[in-house]
């Protein structure tokens, strides 16, 4: 009896054996599988971009997050924001572009329109070229990856020196392998689609954006700086500039918009384009209705002053409806839920395409004057009681400071790809519902905009940008003394001033920052 049970122990521990080893044997090629694509996985997401530069434009080129459908859209990243691409690409791996460098040249029409195929088909080759570049480094980091996990993995089990090389060797060639394989078969498209990409707005869909033509009218050569923009640059809501023309008063221009800081501080004619409601196609690159009136684009005015030596920029708001987003999240009971976070979504992608049109056009001005944008001033702080009335408690502050941070990553962002300098002003200390707030309350003419000690503050800020940029041309200036050619301004005038251009809007809504 004892031999029988014996037998039997000795039989299931035998079996226990076996089955013990056929679990590790079967579980190598799990694990191998698994690490080959968790190799792959990690890889997409640390490969650093491939940079390719075609008429003075950069853009980074590498692979988005891989989908499920055999084809879909790419992923264009512009200045923070995520835009589907207009091709579309076959297989789960497909391209992620972002600009990263825009620059006027010669040859800035070709990726500005899609007209000359011929000259244009260089930024489809370049971004190609540097499709399969990435490929080649995300082949070698993925198989980086499998070498470094199975060198923890040998040195634990305590392999010797040789198979150690042997397996290190085994899993480098089969992830490279792999990698190549899979590029072949899930993105095999891709650089065909991509060479078909004639320019920019090729990616997004987008028309061809073509240079505004100066407006008509004599040259102002006396003018120094240009202020274009929305109701923030023209100060709604503070007092009147001094004999307003019908476009002052539908513009909403004021005498202490931080133009008119600017002119006092410099000694300077600033001419302040500004107008309430603008966005980028509608005031700045195109007419701006108001009424009965209508004005020429911002950008076409001006043109009108060929020695300006500044321009500074505030846009964003209207072009994300700012005014209506603020109205909404104070009626309703929560504005953080996902429609209306989709629809400012939605906004600020169809934004970011028109203020790279908008930089463009900025950045092929004649004598290249300095470009400042301005970023939108914090409105709200810690104490948010005087908006109790209107609804608005410290969640829905938070919600709408949150969008507000969005957009300005936007404008900073793209200012730096255009290589202008993005200014913020501070209105710390000096928020809503504080004893001596910048912002206009809920009672106030135009509720959210700047008093005029916030366009000061703005004014204090850009005057900063100002200095430095000054300092900084000077010190070219001093390294290139043959070059002859200066963006000085015409000769001051005495105490300042600012000129209107012929530019309106309609009324300013009330909630706009």
């Amino acid at each position: 009896m004892s031999s029988v049970r014996l037998t039997t122990v000795a039989d299931w521990h035998k079996s226990s054996i076996a089955w013990r080893r056929w679990a590790v044997r079967a579980a190598i090629p799990v694990a191998a599988l698994f690490l080959l694509l968790a190799s792959l996985w990690m890889a997409v997401r640390i490969t650093p971009l491939q940079s390719v530069t075609a008429a003075g434009q950069t853009v980074d080129v590498g692979a988005a997050s891989p989908g499920l459908g055999f084809s879909g859209p790419g992923e264009m990243d512009l200045f923070g924001q995520t835009i589907a691409t207009q091709p579309h690409f076959p297989g789960p791996v497909r391209p992620r572009l972002r600009l990263t460098h825009i620059t006027a040249n010669a040859e800035l029409q070709q990726l500005l329109s899609s007209g000359d195929k011929n000259s244009a088909g260089v930024l489809g080759r370049q971004l190609s070229a540097g499709w399969l570049r990435y490929a080649l480094w995300e082949g070698a980091v993925s198989a980086g990856i499998v070498v470094v996990v199975l060198s923890a993995v040998t040195g634990l089990r305590r392999y010797s020196w040789r198979r150690t090389v042997a397996v290190l060797a085994t899993g480098a060639v089969t992830m490279t392998v792999v990698n190549a394989v899979g590029f072949v078969l899930l993105a095999s498209g891709t650089p065909s689609a991509l060479r078909h990409v004639h320019s920019l707005s090729d990616l997004v869909g987008r028309n061809a954006s073509y240079p505004v033509a100066p407006a008509d009218g004599p040259a102002l050569t006396g003018v120094q700086a240009v202020v274009i923009g929305d109701s923030t640059a023209a100060a709604i809501g503070n007092r009147p500039v001094v004999h307003p023309s019908a476009l002052d008063r539908a513009c909403g221009r004021s005498a202490d918009s931080f133009a008119e800081q600017l002119a006092a501080v410099n000694n300077w004619n600033v001419m302040n384009l500004a107008c309430s409601g603008a966005t980028v196609t509608s005031g700045l690159l195109g007419p701006q209705p108001a009424g009965p009136l209508s004005a020429p684009a911002q950008i076409a005015q001006l043109q009108r002053a060929p020695k300006a030596r500044v321009i500074i920029v505030s846009v964003g708001a209207d072009d994300l409806h700012w005014a209506d987003l603020t109205r909404f999240c104070a009626a309703s009971p929560n504005c953080d839920d996902r429609v209306t976070d989709a629809y400012f979504q939605q906004q600020t992608a169809q934004f970011v395409l028109d203020y790279r049109d908008l930089l463009t056009q900025l950045a092929a001005l004649p004598g290249h004057p300095a470009v400042i944008v301005n970023q939108y001033y914090d409105p709200f702080g810690p104490d948010t009681s005087c908006l109790a009335a209107e609804h608005v408690d410290a969640g829905k502050a938070k919600t709408l400071q949150n969008r507000l941070d969005q957009l300005n990553t936007a404008l900073e962002q793209g200012a730096k790809a255009a290589g202008f300098t993005s200014v913020q002003p501070s209105f710390s200390g000096h928020t809503l519902c504080s004893a001596e707030s910048f912002v206009q309350g809920p009672k106030d003419k135009a509720p959210l905009h700047p008093t005029a000690a916030g366009e000061l503050a703005i004014a204090l800020a850009d005057q900063q940008a100002i200095s430095v940029a000054e300092q900084s041309a000077a010190k070219q200036a001093q390294s290139s003394p043959t070059d002859g050619q200066t963006t000085s301004g015409g000769q001051p005038n005495s105490g300042g001033q600012t000129s209107s251009g012929q530019t309106n809007a309609g009324p300013s809504s009330a909630g706009k920052p």
